[in-house]
């Protein structure tokens, strides 16, 4: 006679785990992204903003545009990160919805094929941004606005792959690391900004020290 033994899974397995996030299988296909294809996408088209707006901008305009551009990337990922992905209604569809746009996050940090957002979103999102920037600052500076923008996604995304995967030598990025890993792990309430962690003491929801 022999008995079944139950597998348990490991705490490093479940972080890593990748569960369906909906039934149809294209759909949950659309859920998952290789960390890299962020840069196939948007690279050739901050180029092509980067060149449409340089060449009828003045240098002090375009400098401006350019650090504009990236600081509107920090304010928008600290207060998505903030408000849109952590709205966490208790039931219903408001849970539905916050489960898949951040909690399978929370519940599965490691997961390597979310961890980078998904074409699906982050294309329509660019292009919701853009419209109002062209509204805003017209064309060839809104061209750099958003180049500048984009710009600061790809590092966001990238280095938010990194700090999840990797063990980084420098002061600063073992500092990154720290804070991101404090959020996931001791109070998500806090350290919402992940590039740019300044913007968590700008609004006090930096950690303090103990």
């Amino acid at each position: 006679m022999t008995t079944d033994t139950p597998r348990h899974t490991s705490r490093a397995e479940e972080l890593r785990a990748s569960p369906p996030m909906f039934r149809s299988p294209w759909l949950d296909r659309l859920s998952r992204v290789h960390h890299l294809t962020p840069l196939y996408i948007f690279v050739p088209v901050i180029a092509v903003l980067f060149v449409l707006g340089i060449l009828d901008t003045a240098p002090l305009t375009a400098v401006l545009a350019l650090v504009g551009g990236y600081l509107l990337w920090t304010l928008f990922e600290y207060w998505l990160h903030r408000i849109v992905f952590h709205f966490e209604p208790e039931d219903g569809v408001g849970a539905r919805l916050h489960w898949i746009i951040h909690g399978v996050h929370h519940d599965h940090p490691n997961d390597p094929k979310r961890l980078v957002m998904p074409p699906a979103v982050s294309v329509p999102l660019a292009l919701v941004v853009f419209i109002p920037l062209l509204l805003i600052f017209g064309t060839p500076v809104a061209y750099l606005v958003m180049a500048s923008f984009l710009v600061g996604y790809l590092v966001y995304d990238e280095l938010h792959y990194y700090l999840h995967h990797y063990q980084p030598k420098s002061a600063l990025g073992r500092r990154l690391r720290e804070l991101h890993m404090r959020h996931h792990f001791q109070d998500d309430t806090l350290g919402f900004g992940i590039s740019a962690p300044w913007w968590d003491r700008v609004f006090g929801t930096h950690y303090r020290k103990r």
